[in-house]
């Protein structure tokens, strides 16, 4: 790789990893897995090492993860680092690192432990008494003070049987999966959203500001190291465990003393075939020296400890058998295919389905129903079908075909020129008019409060709904409606109906959104209504006129002619208007200090959400976007701003904080 190449790719996997450190570490919500993340890693490394000259002090590689935040309390500074894991994923790398310390110690002994996938904790005592409990945070200087919390988890011992002057120890808070499964039922039950998996789970209710919560969600700890012992003298690490045992103190379950790499690297493969049998997720194996006085001699770089490594295993994946393949219908007449398996267990959660995307995707796995199939998590969130296992196929297997024939209608099915996309031909199929009755009810369109999809499915069922516009004229069967008991009750179903009226007086960029148009969401249709200022204008409008429009190219305007073009949907905007739907813009200051500004939101604001701070940018005239370019005028930035903050700097982007967002929009108005 020559030099420039060199210099380009490492700016953009530090970019990269510091995005998804900050996504894991901070935010509680990682878009990859750590497989890949630690593929960057690895490979950044490996860049830095061949281009000295390219290698930085505030690199990914020099950097522990992670900093600290206030939500859960104040912040303490760390008596001792709590240190990363220099990561291994090969036999030869872990019997590299048993040889060098082979080398360096003499007869060095190797504890092989279970690496718990949680968040890290420290425990502080004081002549037997928990005093403090503190998270990793920026693992060098502070950590959050979430002692409240963990007093309410029952691994954690409030006071020792044998107290010595000051113990600090280190563990793992993580979430068993029975209790993972009974909070995620207690979301869905509640209406809120489920977490991704467990280690999620665990991080987000160890930060809560209300201890009750903590307790309730039940979250479980491990300790896997003594950090700092005064009043007690000992020689190795598991001298350590057998006190904090004698203590009930949990510690890491079912470790190996290890004389030889032999020995060591059958532990690690012992502990990997172990993880489906567990309560609990783990994502490694770690490899330390027992002797205390080993790790004093060999001590730490800036960001892992000399003694010890982590081994990772490969992404999870699980064998399973395909039970039959399903069809949807979209709201656009998409048929998509999904696998439907026996139930396996992966990265945490239960998974029994996978999207098997179009014909193509199925052509190219040759995926049979009856097959065994390897399924996985992307990202360690989205269940996909990694591979068939041909060798294991059943007699008669037949090749599976997707129909000729829409599944929700009958009507004809068609593939989509120049895509791998089968759509159902039908204009009036019930399943397409559900998922555009769902969209167009939604929160980012019309927004109408308790109009859930088997209320929709039910209407669109018995005839009530025939397309959006019938939406307004439900009130005429209220009594119909609650005779039939579709919605509930008298005091539900007018609740519902009252929300429908409420939804006329919208912004006309929720309609738009509302009409699902390809191409045309949310910001599209604001831009779009800034422009036009009424439904109307905007049906008389051509393609040039279309793409005067910031976001609006050649695609987009197509979509919009073509919807408006047709005779049917004319005929339900008319009664839309006819309901008394708002298909005017409201008006907006124009001429002020945001007049032409392209704002983009990043990071937690002290006091505005999101949402609250787009709407008064857009107020004052200004654009809200969703990521940094040449065109951005101001990144509104909060706490954990991420990668956005780093790309707005390299573009020079000019970057503001919530005060000084006030403050402008004070004098603008």
């Amino acid at each position: 790789m020559e030099k420039h190449q060199a210099e380009e790719r490492v700016r953009k996997l530090r970019e990269s990893l510091e995005y998804h450190s900050n996504r894991y570490y901070n935010m509680d919500s990682p878009e990859i897995s750590d497989f890949e993340y630690d593929t960057m890693m690895r490979e950044l490394r490996a860049l830095e090492q061949e281009f000295p000259d390219l290698a930085a002090a505030d690199s990914p590689t020099q950097k522990v993860g992670g900093m600290a935040k206030r939500e859960a309390g104040v912040l303490i500074r760390h008596n001792v680092p709590m240190l990363s894991l220099q990561d291994v994923f090969s036999k030869e790398e872990v019997e590299g690192f048993v040889e060098e310390m082979q080398r360096q110690l003499e007869n060095p002994e190797f504890v092989v432990e279970y690496k718990i996938d949680g968040l890290s904790m420290a425990l502080r005592y004081e002549n037997g008494e928990l005093q403090t409990a503190v998270t990793r945070g920026d693992g060098i200087n502070f950590g959050e003070d979430v002692t409240a919390n963990a007093k309410v988890i029952p691994d954690v011992k409030r006071k020792l049987k044998e107290p010595v002057e000051y113990l600090e120890v280190r563990g793992e808070v993580y979430m068993k999966n029975e209790d993972f499964d009974r909070v995620n039922e207690m979301q869905e039950l509640k209406g809120k959203k489920a977490f991704a998996n467990p280690r999620n789970c665990a991080a987000g209710t160890l930060r809560q500001l209300d201890s009750k919560i903590t307790k309730e969600r039940g979250l479980s700890m491990f300790v896997f190291n003594i950090q700092e012992i005064r009043g007690m003298e000992l020689e190795t690490h598991t001298q350590g465990y057998e006190y904090l045992k004698r203590n009930k103190v949990p510690v890491i379950d079912g470790y190996r003393i290890c004389k030889t790499k032999e020995e060591v690297w059958e532990a690690v493969c012992s502990i990997g075939e172990s993880r489906g049998s567990l309560g609990y997720d783990i994502d490694g194996a770690v490899v330390k020296i027992n002797s205390l006085a080993d790790r004093e001699k060999l001590g730490a770089t800036s960001k892992v400890p000399r003694w010890a490594v982590a081994y990772k295993y490969p992404p999870e994946e699980k064998e399973t058998t395909v039970l039959d393949i399903e069809l949807s219908v979209g709201r656009t007449g998409r048929i998509t295919p999904t696998a439907i398996f026996e139930p396996v267990r992966l990265c945490g959660t239960s998974v029994s389905r996978a999207t098997l995307h179009n014909q193509d995707f199925i052509d190219e796995l040759d995926i049979r129903i009856g097959d065994r199939i390897l399924v996985y998590k992307s990202g360690e969130i989205i269940p996909k079908v990694r591979k068939v296992l041909k060798e294991k196929r059943p007699e008669g297997a037949a090749p599976y075909r997707l129909p000729e024939t829409c599944p929700a209608c009958g009507s004809k099915t068609q593939r989509e020129k120049d895509t791998a996309d089968l759509r159902c031909t039908s204009p009036n199929c019930p399943a397409q008019l559900e998922r555009r009755i769902i969209n167009f009810v939604g929160r980012d369109a019309m927004d109408i409060k308790g109009f859930g999809t088997v209320y929709v499915e039910e209407l669109v069922r018995l005839g009530y709904l025939k397309d959006v516009a019938d939406i307004y004229g439900l009130k005429e069967h209220r009594e119909a409606l609650i005779e039939q008991g579709i919605i509930g009750k008298e005091k539900n179903t007018d609740k519902l109906l009252e929300a429908i009226e409420k939804s006329k007086e919208n912004e006309a960029f929720q309609l738009l959104t509302g009409f699902g148009i390809p191409n045309v969401g949310k910001a599209a249709a604001k831009a779009i209504m800034r422009k036009f200022q009424s439904i109307e204008s905007l049906v008389q409008a051509d393609a040039e006129a279309l793409q005067d429009v910031n976001d609006i190219g050649e695609v987009s305007a197509k979509c919009i002619l073509e919807f408006f073009g047709k005779e049917e949907n004319r005929r339900i905007l008319e009664r839309l208007k006819g309901y008394g739907v708002n298909m005017q813009a409201k008006e907006q200051a124009l001429g002020g200090k945001l007049e032409g500004m392209t704002f983009v939101i990043t990071g937690t604001l002290p006091t505005l959400g999101r949402k609250e701070a787009a709407e008064l940018i857009e107020r004052q005239g200004g654009k809200v976007s969703g990521s940094v370019s040449k065109k951005t005028s101001v990144l509104l930035a909060g706490e954990n701003a991420g990668s956005k903050l780093a790309k707005a700097q390299e573009l020079g982007v000019k970057v503001i904080g919530e005060e000084e967002l006030l403050s402008l929009l004070g004098e603008a108005q």
